[in-house]
């Protein structure tokens, strides 16, 4: 659609808006079993969602005039998300991640809105990127605004109930504990904020043009700061970065979608309603060579992660976003490269955002449907690196297999335990028991243990509860030997910090969570007999200085519990 026909004034739009978006938030509630979209039913997670994603997408798109295309888009929109919302919510326990997929979604809708509401489906190609931009950036200003409208509507009632509540009327404060009330008022005055700011897109795209030399004033500082990291970075070498391969790709690519968004305000829709400003124009092209190294060492970076720990799930979806900022890297330079003896090249990134736009839509939506499986791929690359060696028996990632790599998972983790090695056999068998996980302090073997006095057959019972209970021994620890226990066990202490946790050895896997047995307390009575004894207790002394609770006091336990997170 063309900007003037956006910006026709439509006096009713800001009541349909209300009524439609009002009534989608009132039947979300409700179907939602009073949850809202925090149900975990299936079918009412894709109820919600059409709900949800139908009346908003149709609310940015409806023009006066103009309603079948709109409500098509809308009812595509809304029948996607149920899906994912569905599949997301009702099959959790058999996909790996499954927020993801539903994120691709959102991220496909929001990118197919714009090429919508430019008439992509009509034009193709030869749709005005100038349409495009303009979309995108009122789109994401009437989103912002209408958000923080409803947040004031809120303040608003907050006022009225206390106002009303010094006359004891405490109607409004009770109507506003109510659900169904809370999404109905949320969605008529998000809805309503959303009518007016779409009816005056004359004001909205000043007010975008402000935002972009706002937003272009960054331009400055960040393009110099990652000019100064980049040349850093060729007379160092890259190497610190391998090093902190936990941090450095969010890093790296959190600046390259900074550099994407600061560029794009300074290159604006075309030439002539760029600044003047040299230095600005500089920076803007700074930013777009920017781009490519950034996300080259992010994906350098993410490869050294893979390398050492292997594929999972998140890492593919990782891997995907890398995909896409590299994507965007190598296009820029290309354009840059091709339009420069021309002066041509800030068209030409254009014209790459528009195809970089409809290809990401689409991929987004592959990624988003129920075509690739993340879970079998990296559950498969994983169980190869176990075969090959590369990972060792006793420090292969069984848990992640049983909680992270969904359905498929659990397949490889059945199909370990008929595996000919005892140690993969056995450690597999005892991840699929599990019926809750571990508390998750890190990899199970990075600890240093030492048993007294020395005993292999010991220190291997030790490992292998500390391998079910990793909360007990966190970096270090010591185990004592205290004896034999009641059916033949042996008895240890194991030392860690400032505590010690007693457990009988070797223990049962399916005894876990289960609580020592209570002491039975003295109870003064009428008549009770009370005197002092001196009584001698064994306790155990770190550096010749005693822990708090003498080890007689803390019984036996089959497992301790996990802190709370």
């Amino acid at each position: 659609m063309t900007q003037a026909h956006d910006s026709q004034d439509w006096p009713l739009r800001p009541w349909l808006l209300a009524a439609l978006l009002g009534a989608a938030g009132l039947l979300i509630y409700h179907i939602g079993g009073g949850q809202g979209p925090d149900t975990r039913v299936g079918w009412q997670a894709a109820v919600t969602a059409l709900l949800f994603f139908g009346p908003l997408a149709f609310a940015f798109t409806l023009e006066r005039g103009r309603w079948k295309e709109p409500l098509a888009f809308a009812l595509v929109v809304g029948l996607v998300m149920a899906g994912l919302a569905w599949r997301a919510v009702g099959q959790a326990g058999s996909i790996a991640d499954p927020q993801y997929g539903f994120m691709a979604g959102i991220i496909a809708t929001g990118l197919a809105l714009p090429l919508f509401q430019a008439g992509f489906h009509r034009s193709r190609w030869a749709t005005s990127y100038r349409t495009i931009h303009e979309n995108v950036w009122n789109d994401a200003i009437c989103a912002a605004g209408s958000l923080a409208f409803m947040g004031a509507s809120w303040l608003m009632l907050v006022l009225l109930s206390e106002l009303f509540a010094l006359l004891k009327i405490t109607l409004l404060r009770d109507l506003m504990n109510e659900g169904w009330f809370g999404w109905t008022w949320s969605g008529a005055a998000y809805g309503a904020a959303l009518g007016v700011l779409r009816n005056e897109l004359g004001i909205i795209g000043t007010l975008r043009r402000v935002v972009m030399t706002v937003l272009s004033l960054l331009a400055v500082p960040l393009a110099a700061g990652l000019a100064l990291f980049l040349v850093a970075m060729i007379v160092s070498g890259p190497e610190v970065l391998w090093q902190a391969t936990r941090s450095a790709t969010p890093v790296l690519l959190g600046c390259a979608a900074g550099a994407w968004v600061l560029a794009n305000a300074i290159l604006r829709d075309e030439d002539s309603a760029m600044s003047g400003n040299r230095v600005l124009r500089i920076a803007g092209l700074v930013l777009v060579l920017s781009i490519l190294p950034l996300t080259v060492f992010a994906a350098v970076s993410m490869g050294t992660r893979v390398a050492q720990h292997g594929l999972s799930p998140e890492r593919l979806w990782g891997l995907v976003a890398i995909a896409v900022a590299v994507a965007y890297g190598f296009a820029w330079l290309i354009a840059v490269a091709r339009g420069w003896k021309a002066g041509a090249w800030r068209e030409r990134v254009r014209r790459a955002n528009l195809h970089l736009a409809v290809a990401i839509c689409g991929v987004a939506l592959f990624l988003a449907l129920p075509i690739l499986d993340f879970g079998a791929i990296s559950a498969r690359q994983q169980i190869a690196r176990l075969e090959s060696g590369a990972v060792s028996a006793d420090k292969f990632d069984y848990e992640a297999l049983r909680w992270d790599f969904g359905a498929a998972g659990r397949r490889a983790l059945a199909w370990l335990e008929t595996s000919a090695n005892p140690t993969v056999a056995k450690l597999a068998r005892e991840a699929r028991a599990r019926k809750a996980r571990i508390y998750p302090y890190g990899p199970a073997e990075d600890y240093v243990l030492r048993v007294q006095p020395a005993d292999p057959a010991l220190d291997t019972l030790v490992r292998d509860y500390i391998r079910a209970n990793p909360w007990v021994c966190q970096k270090q620890c010591v185990a004592l030997d205290l004896g034999v226990a009641a059916g033949g066990k042996r008895q240890v202490a194991i030392v860690s910090g400032s505590t010690f946790t007693e457990a009988a050895l070797p223990f049962d896997l399916d005894a876990r969570g289960a609580d020592p047995a209570p002491r039975a307390l003295p109870t003064l009575g009428p008549s009770s007999s009370v005197e002092l004894r001196d009584v001698t207790k064994r306790q155990i002394f770190v550096d010749g200085k005693p822990l708090p609770q003498a080890l007689d006091d803390a019984p036996a336990q089959v497992e301790v519990k996990p802190p709370p997170r």
